[in-house]
């Protein structure tokens, strides 16, 4: 993260949910599909501190207009009729580095890859993301769950120099 700001983390939805195992398991339900890559998303994005944006592809929905919500903190959005989430996830990276933020993009999309690149944004995979996924949620893990193996004592003695350490000792014995 850089200047206090948050890096901005975009997601074309639907091509992380076909190259993801366990989401394309659910392929006959999108929606459910949908709504757990948002819940796993929210917390990678919470634990690296991320603005991510979730777009999916509303492109052949006749009719359809552009949707904006905010979901467990951050956004989805669903495109309008004849755009595809490519072109919304380019105009976004496009203006927000120009506004000079960091910007990753999560596809697998090759062409929607060079075009980020170019764009001076940065590129992730969906198995990249997935395997950065599974590191965080293996740290959440470890962080916040107490077993004996991860507790540990703060005793004063493992936090301060030898020197130091002496010379309390010392002064505890009078010397």
């Amino acid at each position: 993260m850089k200047s206090g700001r948050q890096d901005n983390l975009l997601v074309d939805g639907y091509n992380v949910i076909n190259a993801w195992p366990e989401l394309c398991a659910f392929k006959d339900n999108l929606e459910f599909a949908r709504d757990r890559l948002v819940d796993i998303m929210a917390h990678y994005g919470a634990f690296k501190d991320y603005r991510v944006v979730i777009v999916f592809d509303a492109h052949f929905v006749i009719g359809g207009e552009m949707r904006r919500q905010i979901v467990k903190g951050l956004s989805v959005i669903y495109t309008e009729e004849g755009e595809t989430a490519d072109s919304c996830i380019e105009k976004m990276a496009y203006a927000l580095v120009k506004q000079g933020q960091e910007v990753y993009v999560a596809t697998s999309d090759g062409a929607e890859q060079m075009l980020i690149l170019g764009a001076g944004a940065y590129r992730i995979s969906a198995r990249e993301l997935l395997k950065d996924v599974k590191r965080v949620n293996k740290a959440i893990k470890e962080r916040f769950t107490e077993t004996p193996q991860n507790y540990r004592r703060q005793e004063l003695e493992n936090r301060i120099s030898d020197d130091v350490a002496k010379r309390l000792n010392d002064i505890r014995r009078g010397r």
